[in-house]
């Protein structure tokens, strides 16, 4: 590329004075200056002739600077003689008038076409009230209207959008955020700037935290994922699970040689609810396909006991870790203290297994008052347990060791109470809800069916 120039009469050689040196110095520096720069750049004087013409002008409309630097305007060669007069009045009105002028107008390339172009002129001043020229900067239009849009996209974004944005650095800590996900995180915009992501998530942090370090290493992944977090307590709001569907998109400097990671812009939305309803809804398909499994093959038993306990084979699949299965000597429509319970059958206490066949003898177990066995044969329903965190808990009890979730439910057939079946899981899984209780009683009321059909209890 040939270095700007400008317009004058050749001068004559001369030697050298002791300023020369420094002036082409600062005349290099100005060349290269305008030469870098990603914006095209041209510069008219007062007589309206091209004094610079840099390498930007060049590529976008084809005219060098050795082509350009002492034309009269730019009539005739970058502007059709139609719109010839309109850029002049512009020009001079820029001249004349003090700020920044923005126009848009069509600018001809070296080979004949049109390119719409955005200017902006401004005047440089000169000596006493006369200005020495005029400057224009200018770029294609559709290159300006991709920069506002991304301008304006981020705007958008970090405005009150319906997705959670959250720029993180490098280090891992929140540099941006917009209000929706200041919202989610329970913090203001400003309050969560720069500080690390354990203080504002307990649980999930890690897999948020991993899946930014692989978005800088490898970059963003091929479709969103859901991270499911729990928040810290803040303010004196409880911790909640929350499930996001997140994606990732890493950020490079445009301006570097080589791609440099700034950073990881993290969009997310809250799907909580409907995470929630589909786990709810595929539980509730296996449930009922486990119970249509049960029932065809409880057909084939011929033994009411066995028929029992292949139901509670099929019911623990998924739901829980155990189960004990007490019967009262005697049916009883309502039971009074003090109750009896005599040991059926159980799972085996070491590790998961299915439950063996129930016998019509057994010992009678030594459950303390209170236990939630006896109050749900006591209310004729189910009652939940969850462990106190001590290590005597589940052994006081009468529980295998490691239970820390219960749920009792009294068998009832005919309008009679028959015992009481519970359901153990261990501290890895979640504690019993409403629909485990119903989906217990549906379990029981086909249990005491069959150990009714069996005849008398032990």
């Amino acid at each position: 590329m040939t270095a700007p120039h400008t317009s004058g009469p050749a001068r004559p050689a001369a030697a050298p004075a002791s300023g020369e040196a420094s002036d082409s110095d600062d005349s290099g520096l100005l060349a290269a200056l305008l030469d870098g720069m990603d914006t095209a750049l041209c510069a008219f004087d007062a007589d309206g002739t091209v004094t610079h013409w840099n390498r930007e002008a060049e590529r976008i409309l084809g005219w060098s600077a050795a082509e350009a630097v002492g034309r009269q305007g730019l009539a005739g060669w970058a502007v059709r003689p139609a719109d010839a007069a309109e850029v002049a009045a512009r020009l001079d009105a820029a001249m004349a008038a003090p700020g920044r002028h923005v126009h848009e107008f069509a600018l001809l390339t070296k080979d004949g076409g049109r390119v719409l172009v955005r200017t902006q002129l401004s005047a440089l001043p000169g000596t006493g009230d006369r200005p020495a020229g005029v400057y224009c900067a200018f770029s294609e239009v559709h290159t300006q209207i991709d920069l506002e849009r991304s301008i304006a996209l981020s705007e958008a974004l970090f405005g009150d959008a319906s997705w959670g944005v959250v720029l993180v650095d490098a280090d891992l800590r929140p540099a941006l955020a917009n209000a929706h996900a200041a919202r989610a995180l329970r913090t203001g915009r400003t309050a969560l700037l720069g500080r690390p992501l354990g203080e504002l998530l307990d649980q999930g942090v890690e897999e948020v935290e991993g899946a930014l370090q692989h978005v800088l290493a490898a970059g963003a992944p091929p479709a969103p994922t859901d991270l499911w977090v729990t928040l810290r307590d803040q303010g004196g709001a409880p911790p909640e699970r929350r499930c996001w569907r997140s994606g990732f998109l890493r950020l490079a400097s445009p301006l570097a040689e080589e791609p440099v990671p700034l950073g990881v812009a993290w969009l997310f939305l809250d799907v909580t609810a409907a995470r929630l309803t589909e786990q709810d809804s595929a539980r509730l398909r296996f449930r009922a396909s486990q119970l249509h499994r049960a029932g065809r093959a409880v057909a084939e038993c011929e033994d009411p006991m066995e028929a029992a306990a292949l139901y509670m084979d099929f019911a623990l699949a998924g739901f829980a870790d155990h189960a004990l299965i007490d019967l009262l000597p005697e049916p009883c429509q309502a039971p009074e203290p003090p109750l009896r319970l005599v040991r059926a059958t159980a799972t085996p206490a070491g590790t998961p297994g299915p439950c063996p066949a129930m016998g019509r003898g057994g010992l009678p177990v030594p459950y303390p008052d209170g236990h939630p066995a006896l109050q749900a044969v006591e209310r004729c329903g189910s009652v939940r347990a969850a462990s106190d965190c001590t290590e005597t808990w589940a052994t006081a009890r009468k529980w295998p060791e490691g239970t820390a979730h219960a749920l009792a439910t009294a068998l009832r057939s005919r309008g009679r109470t028959l015992g009481v079946v519970t359901f153990l899981r261990g501290p890895s899984r979640r504690p019993f809800d409403r629909s485990d209780a119903t989906y217990a009683e549906d379990i029981a009321c086909r249990v005491a069916a069959s150990i009714d059909l069996a005849g008398p209890t032990p």
